[in-house]
């Protein structure tokens, strides 16, 4: 298989804003490996990145490149670090033999430094190293890898190579440092050969996505049955075509995939939702990281079932089906598969990136809340339901950003609501209008919404912010329903302008760097690393 190159981004002056940051024609891999001590078998799986310009041709982005399974806690800080230092290897590869390698250094920049340690970014830099695919790795045996580095002080580089590697004498959070573009930087020097240097830089910016610079614009697009920039450009394919917003995003995705394997992809990303709910509702103790943060879902799900019996996932779904229906018991476990989501991301367990870690409680909450719950429910409802959600989110990511670092929190909670609360509508019979309104209103009422996390950790305000997001999705999804979209006076293409300008506007310190808010007014003191 062809390694594609990743390609990087454009920086272009807005006349009242400054600098924006601009995606076009870029692919990012996440690379998965299966390695001995004497070969390495690189998989690529391309993400496209789109250009954020007025009348510039859209690069198209997949909906498997919105809802991607990997790990805890940060898909920006975790994910993103981890795949591109992977990245740098395997250009390097391209170029040079990986055995000359002596050492690798890694600085962080910006976001990445100030929040790094918080977020795992140590960790994931290491995993990635090693050639560990965060879609695959077994999670209970991170912590061993992690101490085995730094007991030995030594690290091997994809199964191969092994190297001295003492993580805080050659990972550098450079705090006081930002460097252009985004927020989310990070430098990777590769010592080789005759003590020759290899240097990249690479950009975390959002979801699991990484670019560089500077851009290339002769890359090829990919051509797409149905175009979509913006939600009227959505619209408007619905209304030519006649069909639902689902069914266009299938047409779509058929450019990249056959049917059965995007069904077989949508499973999988269903049953990894259902999975990290299922274990974060069976699972108790502290959450790492130093704020002595209790597990709640374990304890909410335990009052809920009472005395109720069951050995598997379906069993324990059936269960939740048939118990009481009461408006506070829906509540009750609307916020338990949220909170049970990301206390999982919170302990480096595995997740959907929905469309960030932060943020990736909303969606597996609000989808079992229409399994469990509503009435009706049909076969591959689900299916839809993450189809749209996915093709709402890249809408999202084209016109705005879903990187807290670059918007706040609203980039991230807000996103996954109107992603949750368009995807329920859907499924629950809205036309292709009352999906957009109710993905509209999700994030009318997320706007300024900042990221101040405690301690830099993925922990408070985040996990509760999940369950927040759900019941605004739902409570979106309800009112869409019951409205004339005709008589809507904003609309989602509106909504997400007024995004962007608000992140543009917004604090730095208020954007994933715990230098405001909660972050600054809560007093916490954590154990030297």
């Amino acid at each position: 298989m062809i390694f594609q190159n990743p390609h990087p981004f454009l920086l272009w002056k807005d006349g009242n804003q400054g600098k924006k940051m601009v995606e076009k024609h870029c692919r990012t891999s996440l690379m998965g490996f299966h390695f001995n001590a004497i070969s390495i078998l690189l998989l690529n799986f391309s993400t496209f990145i789109p250009y954020n310009i007025e009348g510039l041709k859209m690069e198209s982005i997949s909906v498997f490149d919105i809802l991607k399974i990997g790990i805890g806690p940060s898909s920006s800080h975790t994910m993103g670090p981890w795949k591109a230092v992977q990245q740098c290897l395997n250009e390097f590869s391209l170029k040079y033999d990986l055995l000359s390698i002596q050492s690798i250094q890694v600085y962080l920049y910006g976001s990445l430094a100030k929040t790094g340690p918080g977020h795992g970014t140590n960790k994931a830099i290491m995993l990635g190293i090693m050639g560990f695919d965060p879609a695959t790795i077994d999670c209970s045996l991170i912590d061993d890898y992690i101490n085995t580095i730094k007991a030995t002080h030594k690290i091997t580089i994809f199964g191969s190579k092994e190297i001295s590697f003492h993580p805080q004498e050659h990972i550098f959070f450079k705090t006081q440092e930002q460097l252009p573009f985004h927020s989310n930087a990070l430098k990777v020097l590769i010592t080789y050969g005759n003590s020759a240097v290899y240097e990249d830089i690479f950009y975390s910016i959002g979801g699991g996505f990484v670019v560089k610079g500077p851009a290339d614009e002769n890359l090829p697009t990919t051509q797409l049955p149905f175009p979509i920039e913006r939600a009227k450009d959505l619209l408007s394919w619905c209304k030519q075509e006649n069909c639902s917003i689902s069914d266009i995003v299938l047409k779509n995705e058929l450019t990249w995939r056959t049917e059965q394997e995007i069904l077989d992809q949508l499973k999988l990303i269903i049953d990894t939702m259902q999975a990290s709910v299922y274990k974060g509702c069976h699972s108790a103790g502290i959450l790492p990281g130093g704020l002595n943060v209790k597990r709640r879902a374990s304890y909410q799900n335990t009052k809920l079932i009472q005395s109720s019996k069951y050995d598997s996932i379906s069993g324990w779904i059936e269960m939740i089906k048939k118990a009481d229906h009461s408006f506070k018991e829906t509540l009750n476990w609307v916020s338990c598969f949220a909170l049970a989501v990301n206390e999982e991301n919170a302990a480096f367990g595995r997740v959907v990136t929905a469309p960030t870690n932060g943020a990736a409680g909303v969606i597996p909450a609000v989808m079992l809340y229409y399994l469990c719950f509503c009435e009706d429910v049909k076969e591959n409802d689900v299916d839809k339901f993450m189809l749209v959600a996915g093709e709402l989110g890249s809408i999202f990511k084209k016109g705005a950003t879903i990187s807290a670092a670059m918007g706040g929190c609203q980039a991230e909670i807000g996103v996954s609501a109107a992603m949750a609360a368009g995807a329920l509508t859907e499924v629950q019979g809205g036309s292709p209008e009352q999906v957009l309104m109710a993905a509209e209103i999700a994030m009318e009422h997320h706007l300024g919404l900042t990221c101040d996390p405690i301690g830099g950790l993925v922990q408070i305000p985040c996990i509760e912010r999940n369950a927040m997001g759900a019941m605004k999705a739902i409570t979106a999804s309800q009112i869409a329903l019951a409205s004339d979209p005709f008589f809507a006076r904003v609309s989602l293409d509106e909504v997400i302008k007024t995004m962007w300008n608000t992140a543009e506007d917004m604090n730095s310190k208020y954007k994933e760097t715990s230098e405001g808010g909660l972050a600054i007014n809560i007093p916490v003191s954590f154990p030297d690393c």
